[in-house]
């Protein structure tokens, strides 16, 4: 990239589609007009043609090096983002099983994904955070699954309200482990046999929007039904190497460098977790130290690595905070109607330096305007 392209970058907190590491870009930019070797753009590229199919196994093959993804589990790279699967789950695993669903609701996208469910089937939301605007994930204690249940659902990271969970909720050994990813997808090693199906779509934490990766177990395959619209079969996308239709083309070519990024320039993703850990650090010090000027959302025990969810005293002040930050280059800041006031988003790909940035701004806002 040129200088004159890096320095009118901002520092980028937006959740999503949201920032992506420079060195990427750099090679996008640079393969974008003409792939090497291909006498083409990616972008004007058969999704038949061999030099697409070697892209799309190598981002498979990436994935499944850096998150331990045996060969137990497909991993698809669909279409139609979370709001695809809030519907594709249930009517692959729930539909016509005579069994109800356990939903754990700990944010807005858990319960969207209960209201798309209870289309399908039966739906038992067996903890429901809403009472306290979604400011925390339940402890195992705070909830139970019938050991029959279809599946287990949760979203691990809430990026409107900046929950996330600590580790894996509890769930009975039979009971598969449904897991929306989306925000936090290969922000730290996990231990992919706890789950059932984990998805993500990419544009919040693992490249650009239009891709969705979904690791699902290949017994889960066998659930869906041929009576199911084409698209909505997960054995149809497994049977067909994600080629069931024309596949989005562009972003698995980019997720496919994401994830080689955090490979080897990163050094995996303990390496990955290390550093978000850094960061997140870094704004809930700053928040925590200002003598009670900025109110984080989330509880601490349960702050998303993710996004950084705080209220300031005011509107005026909140407004104030916004423009002042934006005149340093700090941008997309600006929380959710639902939870207001800031949220910043520092998924792998910001660097440390705009979250040291931000959090020195977020210290000497405070200091002048308690």
């Amino acid at each position: 990239m040129t200088a004159t392209a890096t320095a009118q970058r901002a520092y980028n907190f937006s959740a999503g589609p949201a920032v992506l590491p420079v060195p990427v870009l750099e090679e996008v930019r640079d393969e974008l007009v003409c792939l090497p070797g291909a006498r083409c753009s990616l972008l004007e590229m058969s999704h038949r043609d061999k030099t697409f199919v070697d892209i799309l196994h190598d981002a498979e093959n990436t994935l499944r090096s850096l998150m331990n993804i045996s060969d137990d589990y497909a991993v698809l790279f669909l279409q139609g983002g979370a709001a695809l699967q809030f519907s594709m789950i249930p009517a692959n695993l729930l539909r016509d099983s005579g069994k109800s669903a356990a939903y754990i609701q700990t944010g807005t996208w858990g319960k969207k994904a209960i209201a798309e469910a209870k289309k399908e089937g039966s739906v038992d939301v067996v903890y429901d955070a809403s009472a306290s605007n979604f400011n925390h994930v339940p402890r195992a204690q705070d909830y139970s699954v019938a050991d029959d249940a279809a599946y287990l659902y949760f979203c691990n990271n809430e990026t409107i309200q900046g929950v996330q969970f600590p580790s894996e909720p509890e769930c009975p050994a039979d009971v598969p482990l449904i897991c929306d990813a989306s925000s936090d997808f290969m922000h730290r090693a996990i231990d992919i046999n706890k789950y059932g199906l984990i998805y993500a779509c990419a544009q919040k934490n693992a490249g650009p929007a239009g891709v969705t990766v979904v690791v699902i177990r290949r017994d889960l395959l066998e659930r869906g039904s041929d009576s199911l619209p084409g698209y909505l079969n997960y054995k149809n996308h497994a049977d067909a190497d994600s080629e069931w239709n024309t596949p989005p083309t562009f972003s698995i070519w980019v997720l496919g460098k994401v994830a080689k990024w955090l490979q080897n320039d990163i050094g995996g993703l303990e390496a990955m977790e290390k550093i978000n850990r850094e960061k997140a650090a870094m704004l809930y010090n700053a928040i925590d130290q200002s003598g009670g000027f900025y109110t984080g959302h989330a509880k601490p025990d349960c702050r998303s690595l993710m996004n950084a969810t705080f209220t300031l005293p005011n509107d005026d002040l909140q407004s104030a905070f916004l423009a002042e930050a934006a005149a340093q280059d700090l941008v997309s800041l600006k929380g959710h109607r639902s939870v207001g006031g800031i949220r910043a988003s520092i998924y792998n790909a910001m660097p440390v330096q705009g979250v040291q940035t931000l959090a020195n701004f977020m210290t000497d806002f405070a200091t002048k305007n308690a």
